[in-house]
This record gives structure tokens, sequence and C-alpha cells, in this order.
């Protein structure tokens, strides 16, 4: 199997700017208030239960965040290097990505 290249297929940007970026925000912003709650929950010794969906419902809302910057960056960064020709080298990186993901 072919090593995987530590090199960024975007020429390494040091800022990336997403097509959404507001959109993204607001969603995060929301996210952050329901890890309080979820915090507030705990000091207020309520019901696991409760406390677990609410936990599931914060890791849903993650991974749809995740899976909008996957998507940006597919659309972006990865559509560009496989156009310049170095599409193996954005593979890769995005395998490792996934892989992540996949856990």
């Amino acid at each position: 199997m072919k090593s995987l290249s530590k090199k960024k297929p975007c020429n390494t940007p040091k800022t990336v700017v997403q097509p959404n970026k507001d959109a993204l925000i607001k969603r995060l912003n929301r996210i952050e208030g329901q890890v309080r709650g979820v915090t507030k929950m705990i000091a207020e010794d309520r019901y696991c239960v409760d406390v677990l969906n609410q936990v599931s419902a914060l890791q849903s809302a993650l991974d749809a965040v995740a899976m909008r910057l996957l998507e940006n960056h597919t659309h972006g960064c990865m559509q560009g290097a496989i156009k310049s020709g170095k599409g193996n080298v954005a593979i890769d990186e995005l395998m490792v990505v996934l892989r992540k993901f996949a856990r």
C-alpha cells in the first residue's frame, strides 16, 4: 500500500474561506449553548437518560457540521487539487480524515 503523503493538496493554506461561514458559526454557537445546557443538567443532578439524550443530540449536531465542512473541502480544495494533477495527494488526505470519522 502506498504511504500517505504529508503534503497538503491546497498548498498548505493558512486560511480557507468557508462558503457558508455564517451558517456554520451560527450552528456552532447553538452547539456551544447545548454543551452549556448539558453541563447545567449534570450540575443539577438531572436524570441520566435525559442527559444522555442531549449528548446524543450534540453528537448529531457536530456530525452535521463535520459533514458540511467535508463537503466544502471536497468541492473546494479537493476539486482544485484533482484539476491541478494533485488528486492522489488530496485523496490520501481525505481518506485520513474519513478514517477519523469511521471510528
